[in-house]
């Protein structure tokens, strides 16, 4: 009896944290009707991969605004950015952050707008948005990381604009889901308590609940279930999961809205770019990786080369200039490709094939302004574009 009571009293007190364990938390549905779970649900099992995911840019792309994510200093005499007819304060209040307007030679008061998010990891820089009610807007001042300064945001004028709608075209790089609150791709309303942030497991792998809860209540079953294996998807759709981002804009929306594309489906049925094959055309550094990598030599010669040959997108690899040039050396064996340039130039003595072959590139998409005296500055971005380049490109 007293054994039976306190297997009683030990499953009152523990009941909920195993109905908890067996349905986890849903964060977000899909489109499709799937659940998000997030992804500290896989580290109980996929602890290597979590723990060296989270390191990476693609992880930190998108966050909740604080202290600890902001790069941008509150702190007087770096806190101000001085543009030709507008400045900007920013101030901390405890545990908020907020950009404080002055419309130079007017008396017009501007409310303070709250940082609520932070858009990209802070390699290059980051953007900050903010919610008005459900309505989510950009900030006109950036972090620029180059020069540890507030800036103006790219495509911002020197003077007051309003704020800028954020659509989900813009989010869908930064953020694994969020849910939109219209029909329309082109509205900036989105479900607060439906927004899943930064690029983590389940923006690649799907939305893993009903995978979380079979592996849970089957800890002994060892072939993956309720998910899906990149590596056995074939190539386009392989390189669909990158170009969701990687291959520009895609503004021409012909299915759903920008997070309703899932892994191992075809992404052009859900959208693509104006200028998709027009000869001859562009592109430039930003955001369009995946035209440039399809458009080199390297590619068009294998059947089997997509992004994951060179990157692997569970680690942080950024500046890994050996690893990247490993990637090279496995295809142009020695004996079988010698690099033509004889010369005694300090990237060639170091075999540093990127950076002669992809070497770093102004990107005009994104350009910023520093300050009210200064010309727009590029972002130098590495052109996935392999080819045979003059040396006075050749960037690090």
């Amino acid at each position: 009896m007293l054994l039976g009571l306190a297997a009683l009293v030990f499953h009152c007190k523990n009941g909920k944290k195993e109905s908890e364990y067996f349905n986890p938390q849903v964060l977000a549905t899909h489109d499709n009707g799937e659940h998000f779970v997030g992804s500290k649900t896989c580290l109980e099992c996929h602890g290597d991969i979590y723990n060296a995911h989270i390191n990476t840019a693609h992880y930190n792309s998108g966050a909740i605004a604080d202290s600890s994510n902001i790069k941008g200093s509150f702190k007087e005499g770096s806190n101000i950015l001085d543009l030709k007819a507008v400045e900007f304060q920013m101030l901390g209040d405890g545990e908020y952050f907020y950009q404080h307007t002055k419309i130079k030679n007017r008396s017009t008061e501007i409310p303070p707008s709250k940082f609520d998010i932070v858009i990209g990891s802070g390699v290059r820089g980051q953007s900050y948005l903010s919610w008005e009610k459900d309505e989510l807007y950009q900030l006109q001042v950036s972090y620029y990381t180059p020069t540890d300064s507030w800036v103006n945001s790219p495509g911002y004028p020197t003077y007051y604009d309003e704020p800028r709608p954020i659509r989900d075209a813009c989010l869908k790089c930064h953020i694994t889901y969020a849910k939109g609150l219209e029909p329309s791709s082109k509205g900036n309303r989105f479900d607060q308590d439906q927004m899943i942030y930064g690029i983590d497991c389940e923006r690649c792998h799907g939305a893993s609940a009903k995978h979380v809860v079979y592996h849970r209540e089957n800890p002994e079953a060892t072939a993956a279930k309720f998910t899906l294996k990149i590596e056995d998807l074939p190539r386009q759709q392989r390189l669909d999961l990158c170009a969701q981002c990687h291959s520009g804009l895609r503004s021409i929306v012909l299915k759903g809205d920008a997070f309703s594309y899932a892994t191992g489906e075809d992404l052009s049925q859900y959208s693509k770019n104006v200028d998709n094959g027009s000869p001859g055309q562009k592109l430039d550094v930003h955001g369009n990786q995946y035209g440039l990598l399809t458009s080199s030599e390297c590619f068009k010669q294998t059947a089997t080369m997509d992004c994951s040959t060179c990157h692997d997108p569970h680690r942080k690899q950024r500046g890994n200039a050996t690893y990247f040039n490993s990637k090279c050396i496995s295809c142009h064996k020695e004996g079988e490709t010698v690099c033509s340039n004889t010369g005694t130039d300090k990237y060639i003595m170091a075999n540093n094939c990127i950076t002669c072959h992809m070497p770093t590139t102004p990107s005009q998409a994104m350009m910023v302004q520093l300050d009210q005296d200064s010309l727009e500055t590029s972002f130098n971005i590495r052109t996935h574009l392999i080819g045979i380049y003059e040396q006075e490109l050749w960037r690090d």
